[in-house]
């Protein structure tokens, strides 16, 4: 059974020049739990001047339908962002760092050394106040201005973060820049080191095209988790070309033609990402609601 974590209301609209009312929002959730989505990524706690967005977070949540085995998830980059958070009735934390120093640098003012002391402190202050934690590690799979991020780095990035708490790592490919053969290697040395300790996701964008080839990569080399964005919505404003997420109507259709389960109604999502389109009023990247 694929676990999807359906981001298209945090990563897939943050970077859209249009601002996308609470009631939109609100509605475009409801119409992704009506398809089966279990887990969504609702919000981020992130300076509304910076990404304007995400402004209404606590107002999203608060109205967000609250409903028997559903999930949300939201983006928390720093402290000030935890303290918001726990303001609010969210389940489950996303704690993120880049992994490349250049782009922290550029994007959050600190090293990768310095958020981690950070974002450890965060990670023991919410496992402390019941909430559930998963580490997301960006530029994972590279980075637009430095290159190469070396595995070792990720591997003691994510061990700091599972021994403050977190019981979930996500690798995420922040620009786009993973390939298949990539994938696969980074995900069996993280399985070598983790082994069933902790549970993995992959997080990818498609900016030249591999979106959804990274996705089979992951699912070969054992990965059930992936997050994924409707209609293709997606891009990160502190990333150069980080255009949208992988499409989640298009990756449910892949799996469902390899006979793997999702527990999502594809009819349902196809339906949600013309409605997106229309919301939008431009073209998305979705492949399959153009048929």
């Amino acid at each position: 059974m694929i676990q999807i974590c359906e981001v298209g209301p945090r990563d897939g609209l943050q970077n859209e020049k249009k601002l996308i009312s609470t009631d939109d929002k609100v509605q475009m959730i409801r119409k992704l739990i009506d398809a089966g989505i279990k887990k969504i990524e609702a919000v981020s706690f992130v300076n509304p001047k910076v990404v304007p967005q995400m402004a209404d977070a606590e107002e999203v949540l608060k109205h967000a339908p609250r409903v028997d085995g559903v999930e949300y998830a939201g983006l928390v980059l720093n402290y000030s962002g935890m303290k918001r958070a726990l303001e609010t009735n969210l389940e489950t934390f996303h704690i993120v760092t880049a992994t490349s120093d250049e782009f922290n640098l550029k994007n959050a003012k600190k090293t990768v050394e310095q958020s981690v002391d950070e974002l450890v402190k965060v990670i023991n202050e919410s496992v402390q106040m019941k909430k559930k934690v998963a580490g997301v590690l960006g530029t994972a799979f590279g980075c637009p201005f430095s290159g190469e991020v070396p595995v070792s780095r990720l591997l003691e990035v994510a061990e700091a973060f599972v021994k403050a708490g977190a019981s979930e790592i996500t690798l995420a490919d922040t620009t786009g820049l993973a390939n298949p053969l990539q994938v696969k290697e980074i995900v069996n040395e993280f399985q070598n080191h983790f082994k069933t300790d902790v549970q993995l996701g992959l997080h990818f964008h498609n900016t030249r095209g591999l979106g959804i080839a990274n996705v089979l990569a992951g699912y070969q080399a054992g990965i059930r988790h992936f997050d994924s964005s409707i209609a293709g919505l997606g891009g990160c404003p502190f990333a150069p070309k980080a255009v949208g997420n992988v499409c989640t109507e298009d990756i449910v259709n892949m799996f469902h033609e390899m006979k793997v389960e999702t527990g999502t109604d594809l009819s349902k999502l196809i339906k949600a990402a013309d409605w997106m389109e229309q919301l939008m009023e431009k073209p998305l990247d979705g492949m399959l609601m153009k048929l």
